[in-house]
């Protein structure tokens, strides 16, 4: 396993220094070291056979599928690291030695785009800021390789994670997809259909959002009624909100028939407001959507935050 260069200067995440020719790869570095001190895990890319496997299996059990069918087998995630990718892996330390807390993959887009894709992220500690420290290590190693953009889709009925990639990193819903993979038979996805969100992260901002405009919210109109009964969408001149169940994972298991009604519900919400120009920007602690029209109108910035990540964080 090849460590990734994340110098320990610093006792927390900061704001990184811009110069003329962009942000700094060093301030880049403290960030990422930073991140994994607050987390208490060390984030090293991987290349051992034996490393691969093991975080194929992570990823397995992340997904509840059984190792023998991970949604990642090693030799794919091989060939992908061939390929000139990454596999990040974040290690916590135990009484009996290292334990994966954490994972991620990212290839590289179209090179004109200066582009990283990350395949998948997913982090098992709860409340540790585990997934944060992995995806600044995926940062780093991106920006390292010349590239300015990072993309991935999630669930977009899974809040905590909305709230992570668009608060926390400061990413931005690019684009709506409806039934992405279609079926999937994981113990995650089973039963509904995978509409997936895909997110753009501009590496050089090194900011992370507000999810502010609540007055804003309470004083918007009303459009449509969710499945529970409650509010589904409120919107004013300029913007829209949508409202996502509190936990997607849990509701679908125990009521799948209500799971799928909440994902037609919100696929329409999203697909209508997409084709009018509007993107996901942003994500309340309470479980709403912000979609706005352009960047200039997503809610303030603040440099890094030190807040833990939420547990079982999941990007597929």
């Amino acid at each position: 396993m090849t460590p990734v260069t994340i110098p320990a200067a610093g006792s927390g995440p900061a704001e990184a220094p811009r110069t003329a020719g962009g942000t700094a790869h060093g301030a880049w570095a403290d960030i990422a070291g930073a991140a994994a001190r607050t987390a208490g895990v060390t984030v090293r890319t991987v290349h051992d056979v034996a490393g691969i496997h093991a975080v194929a299996d992570f990823l397995a059990d992340v997904w509840q599928t059984p190792r023998a069918t991970p949604p990642y087998p090693a030799e794919v995630l091989h060939s992908l690291v061939h390929a000139g990718g990454a596999v990040h892996a974040a290690y916590a330390a135990g009484p009996s030695g290292e334990r994966l807390a954490g994972a991620a993959v990212a290839v590289f887009g179209a090179p004109a785009e200066r582009d990283v894709y990350s395949f998948v992220a997913a982090a098992a500690a709860a409340g540790r800021g585990v997934g944060f420290a992995v995806k600044q290590a995926q940062r780093l190693w991106a920006l390292e390789r010349g590239a300015t953009t990072m993309r991935w889709t999630f669930d977009p009925l899974v809040r905590r994670n909305a709230r992570f990639n668009l608060v926390k990193l400061g990413a931005v819903g690019s684009e709506y997809l409806v039934d992405f993979y279609g079926p999937m038979n994981d113990g995650v996805n089973d039963g509904d259909e995978s509409d997936r969100l895909t997110v753009t992260w501009d590496l050089a901002t090194g900011t992370t959002r507000t999810d502010g405009l609540a007055a804003a919210r309470s004083a918007a109109g009303g459009v449509t009624r969710a499945p529970d009964g409650g509010p589904l969408a409120l919107r004013d001149a300029d913007r829209l909100w949508c409202r996502v169940p509190e936990d997607i994972v849990t509701l679908r298991a125990a009521d799948p028939a209500l799971a799928l009604a909440w994902r037609h519900a919100v696929r329409g919400v999203f697909t209508e407001a997409y084709a009018e120009g509007l993107r996901a920007t942003a994500m309340s602690r309470d479980g709403w959507y912000l979609l706005t029209r352009s960047s200039s109108d997503t809610p303030g910035q603040t440099s890094h935050e030190t807040a833990h990540a939420t547990s079982n964080e999941r990007q597929r």
